[in-house]
């Protein structure tokens, strides 16, 4: 009879210590649930705000592209200008890559005087300055 009480109590010990592991599963169970919760109204959030966002975007680029199509065209003195800076830009993109990658330092004149980009600048001002006197 002893050894049976001793096994009923080492059960009842056992029991105690399933029931107690259990709770602690339980609980961490919960807690897993209600960071997912979090984590999932969190991600929708992210993404309304994302939707919003790119609606907004793309209205932008609506209204852009209805005012492109509404504005006069460039005369033509200024088209020839754009498509000889543009060609100039890309003639002169191999000397300035290093430089505009960040690898090396900024190509000099063949006298040594100092670099392109004033003349770049210049170019884009006087772009920038017919566009405005054409479209005014």
């Amino acid at each position: 009879m002893a050894s049976n009480l001793n096994e009923e109590v080492e059960l009842s010990k056992k029991h105690e210590e399933i029931l107690g592991r259990r709770a602690v599963l339980l609980q961490q169970m919960e807690i897993c649930y209600e960071q997912q919760k979090a984590k999932k109204k969190q991600q929708a959030m992210a993404s309304q705000a994302a939707h919003e966002r790119n609606m907004k975007i793309l209205e932008d680029f609506q209204k852009l592209e209805n005012c492109l199509q509404t504005r006069p065209l460039l005369h033509p003195d200024v088209i020839n200008l754009q498509t000889r800076y543009w060609a100039s830009v890309e003639q002169k993109l191999p000397e300035w890559e290093n430089y505009l990658l960040g690898k090396g330092p900024a190509p000099v004149t063949e006298a040594g005087q100092g670099c392109y980009g004033h003349r770049a600048l210049m170019a884009i001002v006087a772009q920038q300055h017919l566009q405005n006197c054409w479209t005014d």
